[in-house]
């Protein structure tokens, strides 16, 4: 198996794109869903969108507008985080935070409701409609949402490059869990390396 901070498969051109994850305001201030460390991990983010801008894709998780809305489970869950509705954290929160949003255009946003941004978008066809075939997965939380993206990003075929050094949870414990699993279980499908490593890659 190769090393946890190589592309096995060959480096990166421009079939390549850069999905980031719900780098947002909501979950990079002092909210319920705060992720401790995202301001870590946000330069080595900016970084890659910096050299690739015209090849990145934002996704933003947008919450239910008031408690009590959303669908079965959904329901109960915003009933447990009243707090981080629309309604109650202000739409301004839902906002990627300010040092990605400025690359806004060229980059894309893809507004979702769930974990996964393959559910009720659009990425899918957008990706395919611009010769993508490998997606580049920074952002957060790396259990949750990230999580959500990788797998359907492998069930619709894509080659998988996470960046390890550029994802965050606010579980260390989940994360390190997570990079194992995609490391190990999906080694033909999923590559992991670092932020210096990639550049150093994809042209």
């Amino acid at each position: 198996m190769a090393g946890d901070d190589e592309l096995h498969f060959g480096a990166l051109g421009d079939s390549c794109a850069h999905l980031c994850v719900d780098m947002q305001r909501m979950f990079a201030e002092h909210t319920d869903w705060c992720t401790p460390w995202m301001p870590r991990v946000l330069p080595k983010v900016q970084a890659i969108v910096e050299a690739h801008p015209h090849q990145t894709l934002f996704t933003r998780f947008i919450p239910a507008r008031a408690p009590g809305q959303g669908e079965g489970t959904w329901k109960r869950y915003y009933e447990r985080w009243p707090s981080m509705t629309v309604e109650q954290l202000g739409a301004d929160r839902v906002e990627l935070v300010p040092e990605l949003a400025r690359f806004v255009p060229p980059a894309e946003i893809i507004d979702k409701h769930v974990y996964s941004p393959w559910v009720e978008t659009e990425l899918h066809e957008r990706l395919r409609g611009r010769g993508i075939d490998t997606l580049v997965v920074t952002g957060g939380e790396t259990d949750v949402c990230v999580l959500g993206t990788v797998l359907g990003a492998v069930d619709r075929g894509y080659r998988v490059v996470i960046v390890t050094d550029g994802l965050c949870s606010s579980s260390d414990e989940a994360h390190d869990a997570m990079l194992t699993l995609y490391h190990g279980r999906y080694g033909q499908q999923v590559e992991t390396v670092k932020t210096q490593t990639l550049l150093r890659h994809w042209a």
